[in-house]
């Protein structure tokens, strides 16, 4: 692999202007298509073969008017005041005519008629029911929604918008955002020394990520996604292109500290050396992100896919933008002391402690030293921060979830103070009666609706609507406890065990629905492919990392290492948003189980970057072993001349991440905080702490494998044995790749 990434490399280098100019018209093309071209994406989260989506499915067929999108206005009186008042009572009038006006909305509910008034009187609701389903309700209509609450709040009454069409679509983009990239640029120039060698990762991850971002956005027009497969692209393509940019750079930057290296030969050997380390890296990443798809979720693939085409992109760009841009800067990384013919009458000597990688090597030696006490006190610690993740509950956003200033989160709570929390978990049960004789529909409906009656978890049954012909009958049920509730749960599976059964009895199928049901269903259906996907990625990690350092040891170490991020990380992430902790700090609105497709993607994702550092790291250890065969000198010299790198990487992944903690998206902040935390846990903790102490315990059992293994692994050559002889300052290689290829392989 290393003299083909060699001479790609130098190719990039020589021909550095068709590289820029291909990948500045890639970019206008991307972004052309994706900002003129772009589809809709939705906040639904669909999962076919479900009972909720069959019973969707059911209704957008045969009953259009209960599948559309629902728009759900909450009406406060003033303080003191009720909404029987007479002024009260023309202001709602008012509104719901303005409501009924709104483009697309079919009917609207009257408080007064429908009793949908709280007992104190003080609190009403109003359902505006269109045509079409929520993620079809265009932009437009809803603005005129809003607009049409204003005769209700001009008589001073507190109007708020909750339903599913008022559901908020992910946005990306803010100050917080912003900052995680400052932060970034900050810890490269640390990294580097350098502010022109900082802001290099940052353009070139900048130009894969507007090239990946804005090609998924013109995929929306033939794909269904949802609002976060743009967001994770972005999130998770920002950060590998800057470290993978990052790896690069730096082993550059640090073969020109010799004077006698030749420029355009340090950027082969970098794009040889540290490219074959973001290739191995790389793939990884878009392997764990692909097998999402095997959980059998279309919006969990679409978003799994995304995020692996931006990182696809990331490695392309890293191993020919990058060296190209190198080329353009020439000497200009190299430091003045090291430039061929710089004359230094008075040598400077590093200051004691001040050798390049001094603190890497003096951490390497302290893990080899004591890795017994290294090792228990290390796995405990993350074995603590796991213990939380025991109590974990998947669900979906709810609107408590949304930002308390929004209009989804306020009328989540006057409902809730108006009704009771069981209102925001409404449940529906579909009838489909179609192979049900004529004359016995109506009873059969009647002997449903009395069983649910009876259930003591229900508060109320609401009348049943049907079709004209009778065939299919939806129930609107409220249950006593909210949609978090795990006694809301434990109703879904008894309704469906037990309260349908009347219609099976007849010939004919039940459903029970609606938002709650459909996240108790896509969580159990998560849950259950969770074991494969966790089956996949560790097998395919184990194949990779033992073709990479050909070695059984280091894979299944790499592997554990990983669990226990994802453990920890699940940990922390279940004890701040389940458990309600440090809720200020970070501004979650409220405690909830965790959206359940998290798990899902922080295990996919986590894995990938965690092996970014694992082989970043462990190839340096393994190339000095192979050069050397000295395994506790290879370990301490892999964190000394990685541990920098590596730690800038994570930082500034975590800078990026970081910055998504504080988007307003309660599925966005979430997703922000368990990376930013997994990254930090699985780059200190595990990489740089327990790697180290466990190789240097393995000794030269880590880099072996069996004889018969041995010889049926290729040797990829990640090391660099098979490039040529390296170039003398102020020497041309040759731009023609042929000289290589003829050189000892």
């Amino acid at each position: 692999m290393a003299k083909h990434l060699y001479a790609l490399g130098r190719w990039a280098a020589h021909r550095r202007g068709r590289v820029l100019v291909m990948w500045v018209l890639l970019l206008a093309v991307a972004a052309g298509l994706g900002t003129t071209l772009s589809g809709k994406v939705t906040t639904e989260f669909s999962v076919p073969g479900i009972e909720s989506q069959q019973a969707q499915d059911l209704l957008k067929a045969k009953f259009p008017q209960a599948a559309g999108g629902t728009a759900r206005v909450v009406f406060a009186a003033p303080e003191g005041e009720t909404l029987s008042g007479e002024k009260e009572r023309q202001a709602v009038a008012a509104t719901l005519k303005e409501v009924a006006a709104v483009p697309g909305v079919v009917s609207v509910s009257d408080p007064a008629k429908t009793g949908a008034v709280s007992r104190d009187g003080t609190i009403g609701y109003a359902d505006a029911l269109f045509g079409k389903p929520a993620d079809s309700v265009p932009q437009s209509a809803k603005d005129r929604l809003d607009d049409a609450l204003a005769p209700a709040r001009k008589a001073g009454l507190e109007v708020e918008l909750g339903g599913t069409v008022s559901t908020p679509p992910a946005e990306v983009g803010g100050p917080a955002e912003v900052f995680g990239v400052v932060v970034a640029f900050v810890v490269l120039a640390i990294a580097l020394s350098s502010l022109v060698a900082a802001g290099l990762p940052l353009v070139t991850a900048l130009v894969g990520v507007g090239v990946g971002v804005t090609t998924v956005q013109f995929l929306s027009r033939f794909i269904t996604m949802t609002n976060t497969a743009t967001v994770l692209a972005l999130m998770i393509g920002l950060a590998v292109g800057i470290d993978y940019a990052l790896f690069i750079v730096s082993r550059h930057r640090e073969q020109l500290a010799d004077p006698g290296q030749d420029v355009p030969d340090s950027i082969a050997r970098a794009t040889a050396t540290a490219g074959s380390a973001v290739t191995f890296a790389g793939v990884t990443v878009i392997v764990a992100l692909a097998a999402l798809s095997a959980a059998g979720i279309p919006f969990l693939t679409v978003m799994g896919l995304a995020a692996a085409g931006t990182v696809f992109l990331a490695v392309l760009v890293a191993l020919t933008l990058v060296p190209a841009l190198l080329g353009y800067l020439g000497e200009r990384l190299r430091s003045k002391s090291a430039r061929p013919g710089a004359s230094s009458p008075q040598p400077r000597v590093p200051a004691r402690g001040r050798t390049p990688g001094a603190w890497g090597l003096a951490w390497g030696r302290l893990m080899t030293r004591f890795p017994v006490p290294v090792l228990v006190v290390s796995v405990l610690g993350l074995l603590v921060l796991a213990l939380p993740a025991t109590g974990l509950r998947l669900g979906l956003p709810s609107n408590e979830t949304q930002p308390t200033a929004s209009t989804q989160h306020k009328s989540y709570e006057l409902l809730t103070k108006g009704f009771g929390p069981g209102f925001n978990a409404t449940l529906v049960v579909v009838v489909d009666g179609t192979r049900v004789p004529a004359a016995q529909r109506e009873t059969v409906v009647e002997q449903v609706a009395g069983t649910v009656g009876k259930d003591p978890d229900i508060a109320t049954v609401a009348p049943p609507t049907t079709t004209e012909d009778g065939a299919i009958t939806v129930l609107g049920i409220v249950p006593k406890t909210g949609p978090d509730d795990k006694r809301t749960t434990d109703l879904v599976h008894r309704l469906r065990d037990h309260a349908v059964t009347p219609v099976a009895d007849a010939g004919g199928t039940a459903y029970v629905a609606g938002a709650t049901a459909a996240g108790i269903d896509v969580s159990a259906k998560l849950a259950s492919a969770l074991p494969l996907f966790v089956t996949i990625i560790v097998v395919l990690a184990l194949l990779l990392l033992m073709l990479a350092f050909r070695s059984v040891l280091v894979p299944l170490k790499a592997v554990l290492g990983f669990l226990l991020s994802i453990a920890a990380g699940l940990g922390a992430v279940v004890w701040v948003f389940q458990k309600g902790h440090l809720n200020d700090l970070f501004q979650i609105p409220a405690a909830a189980p965790i959206a359940s497709f998290v798990p899902v993607l922080l295990i996919g994702v986590l894995f990938g970057l965690a092996m970014d550092y694992e082989v970043f790291l462990v190839s340096r250890m393994r190339e000095y072993f192979h050069h050397h065969g000295d395994a506790r000198a290879a370990v301490e010299h892999g964190v000394q001349r990685s541990g920098r790198v590596v730690t800038a990487a994570a930082l500034i992944m975590a800078a990026v991440f970081g910055g998504f903690i504080f988007n307003h998206d309660p599925t966005v902040k979430t997703i922000g905080f368990a990376l930013t935390v997994g990254v930090l846990i699985d780059a200190f903790v595990v990489r740089l702490t327990i790697v180290p102490a466990v190789l240097s315990l393995l000794g030269r059992h880590a880099w072996t494998l069996p004889k018969w293994l041995d010889r049926a692994v290729p040797n990829v050559d990640i090391e660099g044995d098979s490039l040529p002889p390296r170039t003398p300052a102020g020497h041309t290689a040759p731009a023609d790749p042929e000289p290589v290829r003829a050189t000892k392989d």
